[in-house]
């Protein structure tokens, strides 16, 4: 299986966009040095090889948790000067330690709920670099490893808008699935695709939170990017799988502007054909799926959709995919006509998705931006 060993940032790019346009002088300048700065990492992936990747995160085999993390230190070379190593003390930085115990958190959730053996299913180190760039407010998944920026620490108090990244463990369970998803369904990274694989990601990021709190679906508060803002922002998160488009609506960030339902699916060509803004959709059709069937969303929720991304998902799966593939794993996991086949079922009808549609209404952009844009002006069916 071939990889896209493209970066996989949490912070959309239309969030950055709106600090560009809103913020002070040094929150525009920090916005705009961190897109560029992404987009630069983007363009140097190209020309990385394969041997470098490896020797980054390996397989290491067997079944032992191996992390390794390093510091930056306010560089841009990677991975940087090892700072903590598997099974070595915590150290006096937070954020080393952070990294350290958010991608064991990971490992734990898939290992003990899915059996799965790290990230490629094969014993893969899990390799993260900290201090990242000075005043770089990303986190990203590179296709190896994972690499944090520190946010705003260096800014005034009363202009920081963002913590260190380190310190949101589901932003850490998000990045990490981001791989996962690489070996298993390599889901295509732009339009219903994309939007696709960021939801898998928001999806177990989720869960890793949950999992490690030992948070039941009703008690656990289904954000991404929680303690990611700082005070100064009008909002919980980046994401909110209960509740697509109430995440924040701040005067610098703007309004979340995820869907939560088809009826308002964004047609864009930015962001990937809209990767960050439709995720809602799928969001919170497993949101729905969890509450239905109760319990610790991780056993069956999280199991069917486990399925389904490993053993049926393609990398050209768009949303009615998704809806069929899972309700398909539900009847294989638990039965046809199971309360959590009938959940799938559910959660996917309340986001105006019908499971076994072939109508192909239901998915507008599935086959593209352009086919979207041509069914929104009306010049297709």
């Amino acid at each position: 299986m071939s990889h896209r060993h493209s970066i996989f940032c949490i912070l959309p790019p239309y969030m950055l966009d709106q600090v560009a346009q809103n913020g002070t002088s040094a929150q525009r300048e920090m916005a705009v040095r961190t897109l560029a700065t992404s987009q630069r990492v983007r363009d140097n992936r190209v020309d990385i090889g394969k041997a470098a990747m490896r020797a980054r995160g390996f397989s290491v085999g067997g079944s032992v948790k191996q992390r390794i993390v390093y510091d930056a230190k306010f560089g841009t070379n990677l991975p940087g000067t090892v700072a903590r190593s598997e099974g070595s003390a915590p150290v006096a930085d937070v954020a080393v330690n952070e990294a350290y115990d958010g991608s064991g958190a990971t490992y734990d959730l898939f290992s003990a709920a899915f059996g799965r053996n790290s990230i490629d299913n094969n014993g893969m180190r899990l390799s993260s670099t900290v201090h990242y760039d000075k005043g770089y407010d990303n986190a990203f998944w590179d296709g190896q490893q994972m690499v944090y920026g520190d946010g705003d620490e260096d800014m005034p108090v009363s202009e920081r808008l963002f913590n260190r990244f380190t310190s949101s463990l589901d932003v850490i369970g998000h990045e990490l699935t981001h791989g996962v998803t690489q070996y298993e369904a390599n889901l295509v990274y732009s339009n219903q695709q994309g939007a696709l694989n960021e939801a898998v990601s928001d999806i177990f990021g989720s869960l890793v939170k949950q999992y490690q709190r030992g948070q039941t679906a009703d008690a656990a508060d289904w954000i991404i990017g929680e303690g990611l803002f700082t005070a100064n922002i009008n909002g919980v998160g980046i994401r909110s799988m209960k509740a697509p488009g109430t995440a924040y609506n701040d005067p610098v960030l703007g309004k979340d502007p995820q869907p939560a339902h088809m009826r308002d699916y964004k047609t864009t060509f930015e962001d990937n054909g809209g990767v960050h803004i439709n995720s809602g959709i799928v969001n919170h059709a497993f949101y729905v799926t969890a509450l239905e069937i109760g319990g610790f969303a991780w056993e069956k929720a999280g199991q069917i959709w486990y399925k389904a991304l490993t053993e049926k998902l393609q990398s050209n799966s768009n949303f009615q995919n998704a809806a069929d593939l899972t309700f398909e794993a539900a009847s294989e996991i638990f039965g046809a006509g199971s309360l959590e086949q009938n959940a799938i079922k559910t959660g996917w009808a309340e986001v105006g998705i019908t499971v076994g549609d072939t109508g192909g209404g239901t998915t507008p952009g599935g086959d593209g931006c352009l086919k979207g844009l041509m069914q929104a002006l009306g010049l297709s069916k």
